[in-house]
């Protein structure tokens, strides 16, 4: 069945069908309805799409700041905890089993499932925008799926198409499945608008949970201890990135133990799953370290501030360390084979930690993607702690490359470009 009468056997006989307002009947040009002529006109249908666990965190913030300005809007999609306590209607939810890059394989058939429901979601319900946010790999393919079926799209967390090889091909896919972009690096608005997208830098959704918490003095004096050196280890929030950078963090733990006896060491646990995770890991060691375990964004901001250096998984969490201007260690270790046989050919960055990409230099010692052994970590960061000054001069580097860019209100501003879009009233044509 041609796609025009598919669309048009599901609404009356010779009546266009009408997504969200925009008219998809090849006879009126796809041009946009206006729905100010129409008093009676549905509340904004947005659908909606995060996958993983800080995503569903942003998409949260989001819809709370588009409501804001639509007070009517209504949201669907795949949705987390955050985003259905927010009042989003889930059709599915991946943020309990998120996970990265190498693991993506096993997660096709998962993926391939989601895109089936999005499609007969999209031929069934009208939508007046999709909000795509990061997780390029399968939220692209929804933005497709969305286009085609004539909806503009908003990309909040940008791809980052920046860092890896083949950037034409990936910005001609960017390009071809978004109406708009919203960057958080001020870098990537020239970059991206260099490549034909129509893209706005509107900020980074941390920095508005990071102004909002900032270190209580008090529990930063709870942590300090009596001059010796106190250690923050930030092993990360999914199980499998702690099954691989812990291990090492915990030798690098008692290198310094080694030499400072008086050390004190704070891991930050994401959630009990992780709590229960380090102990466990830290028990079955072939020597324990003493560790003080803390939870929740207060400790952890406050165990952060107290540190004279951190040991961190690399992410966006190096954006919260950098933030507390706290020197750091990054560290990753993923699979070194199939990143050698693989990974290497796609990565194109110098540096791939977010301090140092903002920087363009290394202001922080990384190790990533992978290390053989923790003995040259173990020895730079013996080395800083032995040497104040050059923590001291880390700390003005930090302050330097993100001062500028702190600023709030990042989902406010990229409600706004959706609002922009939807006020726009832009012609959209579906893909063939």
């Amino acid at each position: 069945m041609p796609w025009r009468c598919r669309r048009v056997a599901c609404t009356t006989a010779h009546a266009p069908y009408r997504l969200g307002g925009w008219s998809l009947d090849p006879r009126d040009g796809y041009s946009p309805v206006d729905r100010r002529m129409n008093d009676k006109s549905p509340p904004t249908r947005i659908f909606i799409s995060a996958a993983e666990q800080s995503a569903d965190e942003h998409a949260a913030a989001f819809i709370s700041a588009f409501r804001r300005r639509r007070p009517d809007a209504t949201f669907v999609g795949l949705a987390g905890p955050a985003m259905q306590a927010a009042g989003c209607r889930a059709l599915a939810d991946l943020t309990t089993r998120s996970a990265m890059a190498h693991a993506a394989v096993s997660r096709v058939p998962e993926a391939l499932r989601m895109l089936a429901i999005f499609r007969k979601h999209f031929a069934r319900e009208p939508h007046d925008a999709a909000v795509m946010i990061d997780s390029p790999a399968l939220n692209l393919p929804i933005a497709k799926i969305a286009r085609k079926a004539g909806v503009p799209v908003l990309y909040y967390i940008a791809p980052q198409s920046w860092a890896w090889g083949w950037r034409r091909w990936r910005n001609q896919r960017i390009r071809a499945r978004t109406t708009r972009v919203a960057c958080i690096w001020p870098f990537e608005e020239p970059y991206f608008r260099e490549w034909g997208i129509d893209a706005k830098y509107v900020g980074h959704p941390s920095f508005d949970r990071l102004l909002a918490t900032p270190a209580d003095p008090a529990r930063v004096t709870a942590f300090r201890h009596d001059g010796q050196p106190v250690i923050a280890i930030l092993p990360g929030s999914r199980e499998h990135v702690v099954r691989e950078v812990f291990p090492g963090q915990l030798e690098v733990a008692r290198a310094i133990a080694a030499r400072f006896r008086r050390a004190r060491f704070i891991v930050t646990a994401a959630n009990g799953q992780v709590n229960a995770l380090i102990q466990e890991i830290n028990a079955h060691s072939r020597r324990s370290v003493g560790l003080t375990v803390v939870a929740g964004a207060a400790d952890r901001a406050a165990a952060i501030a107290a540190a004279d250096l951190a040991l961190v998984a690399s992410g966006t969490v190096t954006l919260e360390v950098a933030f507390r201007r706290t020197p750091m260690i990054v560290m990753y270790n993923t699979n070194r084979w199939l990143y050698n046989l693989i990974g290497r050919w796609f990565i194109t960055t110098k540096h791939l930690s977010i301090p140092n990409i903002l920087a363009g230099e290394e202001i922080v010692p990384e190790f990533m993607p992978y290390y053989v052994n923790t003995s040259a970590i173990s020895a730079r960061a013996l080395e800083l702690l032995c040497a104040p000054g050059r923590l001291d001069a880390m700390r003005e580097r930090l302050r330097q490359v993100i001062e500028p860019i702190v600023r709030p209100g990042a989902a406010d501003n990229a409600a706004a470009v959706l609002d922009e879009m939807l006020n726009a009233g832009s012609i959209v044509r579906p893909l063939h």
